[in-house]
């Protein structure tokens, strides 16, 4: 099952759980994950229940005899713990229902987050043949599915692919101008002030400064990242989850299996590694349905630190070209001038016959200029100084700068020495970064990072090949575009009535508010204001269980309301 983030990946093990004999076993990759599923299942009325390393001992056997005796619909496990010869007993003990594999690109070596584990979960169709399986993602192109199938010996299932789009997030990509963390400051004061986000790094270092700048700023933010001691982890994530307003400053090490769904943006202040990291990390905003933002700042700084990481990896070979492809296609998103949602699905297999009109180059279409002459200064440096300097060299030679370092090489006697004036620094730094990205020019890994020529390069260098780039442009953020059937939230002393009833009783049960009600269960209930408990239960998010647990509570809060306009 292929299904965007926040599609209803998991109403497709979770009903057939339920209809099924037996308990559902279903694999999770992260604690996070499976305890805010097991804690909305349950305040449905469903019997879920967890293992992993979270509980003592005497709470997982609680849980163990609980499947032994048939009382679960629903057990999540880590792949670690389903490959131990305890869990492997106790299966063969109980009635399946069914295997479900959550975030199946972990399986195969070509997804964006591979993990060993996975692996071994080749062997359930051996171990029990028949019970049925599920395989389900949001992030996989066509090797990677192929890899999924293969390794999980799913070649003759059925595969369903909903389509990757999702239409409520906003796509905004921004040069890096050196000041990235008041580019960002900027987007969140304009756009998502107060509101919870996500905000990735590449370093632990620089999550950690751009945390603290971001708290001296004013905002409630949090770091988050693998080196912190794992109780501050978890207590950061739980205020995350917990309070209204939360930014996390994080790397890649936060987020899967996050399953918060008023996140209103997600911001990045450096390069993904590849199309599906940036794909899977911007999914966690806006899974409500309701309006969010995907925006990034990046710089040519970021490309040559990833392949620097990509070379000096222990990965086979063949796996860093993957790698080296993936990381050019991300780039590639970044520089074109065209609709970014059509280039985004068409990676996917996917398909959008008209650009989006909600991302920043529909919205605020990007400046363009004929940059052939340019382009062929730029690569008759990189040839004159024999394909062994780093981009702010080459910048520095064509700008006709009088330092040592340009004396000593003898490089300013050189044609191209001082030809490029007309130009600016970052404006140049800019075209180079584009060269790289259309490859025409490369980054030389196994040396000190310096710029070479490409075979796409001579068409260029030798006139039969014309160049319209796009024009680097100035810190700003997109227009926001009125777009078809998407919302915005309440404001108003109802819907904040509302959001505070549901704090309190969340507060009360020591779990996330969202796992009450939604916001945009709330957004219905201002909008329709009903008067009745059988009015409120057709509201969307309002099953029966949570009528008869919360109906009369939040009708009281609406009905108060009411009193109070109308005195």
């Amino acid at each position: 099952m292929l299904m965007p983030t926040g599609g209803g990946k998991s109403l497709c093990y979770q009903i057939p759980a339920l209809l099924r004999e037996g308990t559902a076993i279903v694999i999770s990759p992260l604690i996070a994950l499976m305890q805010d599923q097991v804690a909305a299942l349950q305040q449905n009325g469903v019997k879920a229940a967890y293992l992993n390393s979270s509980l003592d001992y005497h709470e997982a056997v609680e849980v163990e005899n609980r499947l032994w005796a048939g009382e679960l619909d629903l057990l999540y496990v880590a792949p670690e713990r389903l490959a131990t010869p305890r869990m492997q007993t106790l299966l063969e003990q109980t009635q399946i229902a069914l295997f479900a594999i959550d975030e199946a690109h972990c399986v195969s070596q070509w997804g964006h987050d591979f993990r060993p584990e996975y692996r071994q979960l080749s062997h359930l169709h051996q171990r029990f043949p028949q019970v049925p399986r599920i395989a389900l993602t949001a992030t996989a192109d066509v090797p990677t599915r192929h890899d999924i199938m293969e390794h999980l010996q799913l070649h003759d299932a059925a595969l369903y692919n909903s389509g990757f789009d999702r239409p409520n997030i906003r796509y905004h990509i921004a040069e890096n101008q050196g000041k990235a963390k008041e580019q960002l400051l900027q987007f969140i004061r304009e756009h998502h002030d107060g509101e919870a986000g996500i905000v990735y790094c590449l370093s632990r270092r620089k999550v950690e400064e751009t945390a603290a700048w971001l708290e001296r700023q004013g905002l409630t933010a949090l770091p988050y990242h693998a080196g912190l001691p794992p109780e501050q982890r978890q207590h950061h994530q739980t205020r995350f989850l917990r309070e209204d307003g939360v930014v996390v400053v994080a790397t890649i090490a936060f987020g899967m299996g996050i399953d918060k769904p008023d996140v209103r943006f997600v911001a990045h202040l450096n390069l993904p590694k590849s199309i599906e990291a940036y794909y899977q990390e911007t999914g966690r905003a806006g899974r409500d349905g309701l309006p969010a933002d995907a925006w990034m700042a990046y710089g040519l700084q970021d490309v040559i630190t990833l392949r620097q990481m990509q070379q000096d990896s222990s990965a086979a070979d063949q796996q860093k070209r993957i790698e080296q492809q993936k990381l050019d296609a991300m780039l590639g998103l970044c520089e074109i001038i065209s609709c970014r949602r059509q280039a985004l699905l068409h990676y996917f297999g996917d398909h959008l016959d008209a650009p989006c009109g909600n991302c920043d180059n529909c919205l605020t279409p990007p400046e363009t200029w004929e940059a052939t002459v340019a382009a062929q200064k730029a690569l008759s440096c990189v040839y004159r100084t024999e394909q062994r300097f780093g981009v702010t060299y080459l910048v520095d030679v064509l700008l006709g700068k009088n330092n040592e370092r340009i004396t000593r090489f003898g490089h300013d006697r050189l044609s191209t020495f001082g030809i490029g004036k007309e130009l600016a620094a970052n404006e140049w730094k800019a075209l180079f970064r584009q060269l790289i990205a259309s490859g025409f020019l490369s980054v030389d890994m196994e040396g000190h990072g310096g710029i070479k020529l490409t075979a796409n390069a001579k068409p260029v260098l030798r006139g039969e090949q014309s160049l319209t780039l796009r024009k680097p442009s100035k810190a700003k953020a997109a227009r926001r575009g009125s777009k078809a059937g998407s919302a915005t939230l309440p404001h108003g002393a109802l819907w904040e009535a509302l959001r505070q009833h549901r704090r309190e009783l969340a507060a009360a049960q020591g779990v996330p508010a969202y796992v009450i009600f939604h916001d945009a269960t709330l957004a219905e209930m201002v909008e329709q204001k009903p008067q009745s408990l059988a009015a409120l239960g057709a509201i969307s998010g309002i099953g029966a269980r949570k009528l008869a647990d919360y109906g009369e509570g939040f009708l009281d809060v609406i009905l108060a309301h009411r009193e109070t306009e109308s005195e």
